[in-house]
């Protein structure tokens, strides 16, 4: 599916957004029309983070990169996963913002809004045919694997609440333990 920049009307808010100047550690994503900035995330953010890329780099049947914070258009926006899978080499000579196309996986670690994890950028994933979202909910204590992306969403889902492992399909073909991110 090709990379959509924004409704019509929006070019306007694309062009702020692509200007902005955010503070060192900061990162802005343009959310299905909203401009979002969020802060540096916090310690148990990142040591989430960190259990899930060990366990990529570790476990995963095939060799991957795993890019933390890489810019991808959506057909919703444009979107900075907290993790994103991909083939290696993948982002090679890739801008700032790249196309979405071939990213075998992107994971999200909830923090102090995770309405836009659940919602937003799963249906933003699932336009642009990201194969597996993986959405770690810390507030929820559970993480939920989407698959099977149809339209503007994804129609399987499999929660397990931390501690009870979850196995990730082909290419990745493991089973993630999930009991460190209690």
């Amino acid at each position: 599916m090709p990379a959509v920049e924004g409704p019509r009307g929006q070019d306007n808010l694309l062009q702020a957004f692509l200007e902005l100047d955010t503070p060192p550690g900061y990162k802005a994503e343009l959310v299905e029309g909203e401009i979002v900035v969020a802060p540096p995330p916090d310690g148990e953010h990142e040591t989430a983070f960190s259990l899930l890329a060990k366990q990529f780099f570790r476990k995963a049947a095939i060799d991957l990169d795993l890019s933390g914070n890489k810019g991808l258009i959506v057909p919703t926006g444009r979107f900075i996963p907290d993790g994103t899978v991909s083939p290696v080499n993948h982002f090679l000579n890739a801008g700032s913002w790249a196309d979405a196309a071939g990213v075998l996986l992107v994971f999200e670690v909830t923090s102090s809004s995770p309405r836009r994890d659940r919602e937003q950028k799963r249906r933003g994933y699932a336009a642009a045919g990201i194969p597996c979202y993986l959405l770690v909910d810390r507030s929820d204590g559970k993480v939920t694997l989407f698959t099977k992306p149809e339209g503007d969403d994804y129609t399987e889902k499999e929660p397990v609440p931390f501690g009870k492992p979850i196995d990730l399909p082909a290419p990745f073909s493991f089973t993630l333990d999930t009991a460190p991110l209690r």
